[in-house]
């Protein structure tokens, strides 16, 4: 999640452990401690696919925080004025605003190395977007309520309940949203196929599901308020040709380890050599993903793997009327917006542009 986000949460569990003791020092103390696991961002691995990659890693492990909020509790009971705060008591209060923070995290789609240093791929259980003003909004407003009227414990318990209750409604929307897929995914013959569902930009009213089969992947979005028509599955082209000479690189290894099935592969000039690049097409939305790296270029008619990759920047941001669209399609109004109809016609596995 966000930074903003992520103090918010450090303060309000904050004010629920320690409120009524510190008052408003529990706030501000939960706030800078929600956003230590996010300063690994400053870390340059010299490389861009290690950027990414290693972010929420070591920072987010499970174990380093809990060790973390160990030493802070030990060194709190020993040197902190409030001494009638008990050892566990500090525990509890450290290693809920650090914890969080990861679990938290691990509820997007981006993934969390929460078992780190373990070779295991980042945990991701998408049910909420990287960014979602109606999780965050009801933190803020009841950290305003705790700081002007001094009644830090019971406001910040409220923001706590209610956005606990959000993410249990965002966990029955997307079973709702695999079951109503389910139908179609049948019908194809793709019940077994790596599938990717998640929220759409900040709502969890409107979901994205991503297949992948083999050379096509398909697109469908999916909302809520869809009755019972049957989501349609919208293909697109992988190129998944290129994957062998992208796992012929250590980045290309890494990043796939990092996304899983989810790699888009495509070559263009860059520079005036053929390049091949790797789209992670989980993140952003279909015709706006933001993480493409550079992993090979062509010479003497190989691939050559490139000795450090670069992430190119988008060539497109988010409008407000792409914005628009999505409300417009998770409000039930299906011929407001398809899945593909931001993307590049060369992306298309078939000449046809739907109409949902």
């Amino acid at each position: 999640m966000d930074s903003v986000t992520q103090a918010a949460l450090g303060a309000t569990i904050g004010g629920v452990v320690l409120g009524r003791r510190l008052g408003r020092k529990a706030i501000l103390i939960g706030a800078v401690l929600g956003t230590l696991p996010d300063l690994d961002v400053a870390l340059d691995y010299g490389d861009a696919v290690a950027n990414v990659t290693e972010h929420r890693g070591f920072s987010h492990s499970l174990f380093v925080l809990t060790g973390l909020a160990t030493l802070l509790a030990l060194l709190s009971a020993r040197f902190a004025p409030a001494k009638d705060i008990s050892l566990p008591h500090w525990w509890c209060f450290f290693a809920l605003i650090l914890l969080t923070h990861p679990l938290l995290d691990a509820l997007t789609t981006y993934g969390t190395q929460l078992l780190w240093p373990l070779d295991l791929a980042p945990a991701a259980w998408p049910i909420i977007f990287i960014i979602d003003p109606f999780y965050t909004l009801p933190l803020l407003l009841t950290l305003g309520i705790a700081l002007i009227s001094q009644r830090v414990r019971k406001a910040c318990t409220w923001g706590l309940a209610i956005t606990s209750i959000y993410l249990v409604v965002a966990a029955g929307a997307k079973l709702t949203v695999e079951q109503r897929l389910a139908p179609a995914l049948a019908e194809r013959g793709l019940e077994e196929a790596p599938l990717l569902i998640q929220p759409t930009p900040f709502n969890i009213v409107l979901w994205r599901a991503t297949v992948i089969d083999g050379e096509r992947y398909y697109e469908s979005l999916i909302s809520v308020f869809d009755g019972d028509r049957q989501p349609r599955l919208e293909p697109l082209v992988r190129n998944a040709e290129l994957e062998t000479f992208a796992l012929a690189s250590q980045q290309g290894l890494r990043l796939t380890w990092f996304t899983g099935p989810f790699l888009r592969y495509e070559t263009r000039q860059l520079e005036g050599k053929e390049t091949l690049i790797a789209t992670d097409i989980r993140l952003g939305f279909p015709g706006f993903h933001p993480f493409s790296f550079t992993l090979a270029t062509l010479e003497d008619e190989r691939w050559v793997p490139l000795a450090v990759s670069e992430q190119l920047e988008s060539t497109r941001g988010i409008q407000m009327e792409t914005l628009s669209r999505l409300a417009a399609r998770a409000t039930g109004n299906t011929s407001a917006l398809c899945a593909s109809d931001f993307v590049a016609q060369e992306w298309r596995a078939e000449r046809v542009v739907y109409r949902c």
